[in-house]
């Protein structure tokens, strides 16, 4: 299944990873492109990390240790300079 994440746009994987023993809890994904990227669904293997960040694609990786919301928040904040610098 493929998803299509707008451009300079954000969002979570949390639901979309299926492997028990997949090292990261959640995956944020940041567009900061001014495409639309498809990404690949749900997430089997630490190779899709790579894989994503190839595209042109921001790819935090969250372990049980980190913050999301922290992590989110300062994704967000990041993602909404780079649109006022566009403007």
């Amino acid at each position: 299944m493929k998803i299509v994440i707008r451009p300079l746009h954000i969002i979570s994987l949390g639901g979309y990873i299926v492997e028990w023993d997949f090292p990261y809890r959640n995956i944020i994904v940041v567009n900061p492109t001014e495409e639309f990227i498809k990404i690949e669904v749900p997430v089997f293997n630490e190779e899709w990390v790579d894989e994503h960040r190839e595209l042109g694609l921001e790819i935090i990786p969250l372990t049980e240790e980190d913050n999301y919301l922290s992590k989110f928040r300062k994704a967000k904040a990041k993602l909404e300079k780079l649109k006022a610098d566009m403007n």
